[in-house]
């Protein structure tokens, strides 16, 4: 787990501003394979093993592509986000952008990667704006828990 913080303090115009950023990655190992684990994560109609997601707009079978933009609805509020798939990689990578909240950024990346002694999950949040460190302070017991998640959801698939 690597978590990186910073603060920038920026004069622009004749008036101060600051500029917050977040970045953390996650990093557990599974016993599935890793052909397993990315149907599971490309899957966007199944959020079941999600703990920020508890439903989504996408019909069931279709799965993650670029420039799809579809809409999930969190077990913290009841008003839906957007999601933006920003990159696929088939069996490798996975990037969404979050629509959300004016003021705010947050990209997600997972990765999946096959070795000898397993297959490994990377899940990396990154957020930025003025309103990123509440969003942390909220979100940040559920993002935790999301990697694990997925690699207990796959390996009860496998």
């Amino acid at each position: 787990m690597i978590l990186n913080f910073s603060v920038r303090i920026v004069l622009a115009k004749g008036k101060l501003f600051c500029k917050f950023s977040f970045f953390k990655t996650y990093r557990v190992i599974s016993t599935a394979p890793a052909d397993i684990l990315w149907q599971k994560l490309i899957n966007l109609a199944d959020v079941s093993w999600n703990p920020l997601l508890s439903h989504t707009n996408v019909p069931l079978g279709l799965i993650a592509k670029p420039g799809l933009i579809y809409q999930a609805v969190t077990r913290l509020t009841p008003f839906p986000i957007r999601f933006f798939v920003e990159n696929v990689r088939p069996g490798e990578l996975l990037s969404l952008r979050v629509l959300a909240i004016p003021g705010m950024e947050q990209k997600m990346t997972y990765q999946v990667e096959s070795s000898v002694c397993g297959t490994y999950l990377s899940y990396s949040v990154t957020l930025r704006g003025w309103l990123s460190p509440f969003i942390w302070w909220v979100t940040r017991p559920y993002i935790d828990r999301v990697a694990a998640a997925l690699v207990r959801s796959a390996e009860r698939m496998a």
